[in-house]
């Protein structure tokens, strides 16, 4: 569970759970693009096959770490939104992102 210094500090950087999502996204499909990239490199030009095809996996492994880390963020938020003490106008409103 969250402790409140850290609902304070999420309060305080007045992020929204869409552009966290997407700032934790960004950096994990431009290493999925690098991927690709190397692996057409190896595959194609440097004719490397073997070496292509096993950089060529590494994209769909990036992407679900992502997506587990997003996920896994997402559940905290949500347990700190369920606490018990937690008025429910203030759980909408800051599921809502009106806090």
């Amino acid at each position: 569970m969250a402790s409140k210094q850290q609902l304070t500090e999420r309060e305080l950087s007045g992020q929204e759970p869409e552009e966290i999502g997407q700032q934790a996204m960004g950096p994990a499909v431009v290493a999925s693009a690098a991927s690709v990239g190397l692996s057409l490199y190896y595959f194609f030009f440097r004719g490397k096959r073997q070496l292509g095809a096993f950089v060529g996996l590494w994209p769909p492994t990036i992407l679900a770490f992502a997506s587990y880390f997003n996920q896994r963020k997402m559940s905290q938020q949500l347990e700190t939104l369920t606490q018990p003490g937690t008025k429910l106008k203030n759980a909408f409103d800051s599921m809502m992102g009106n806090r």
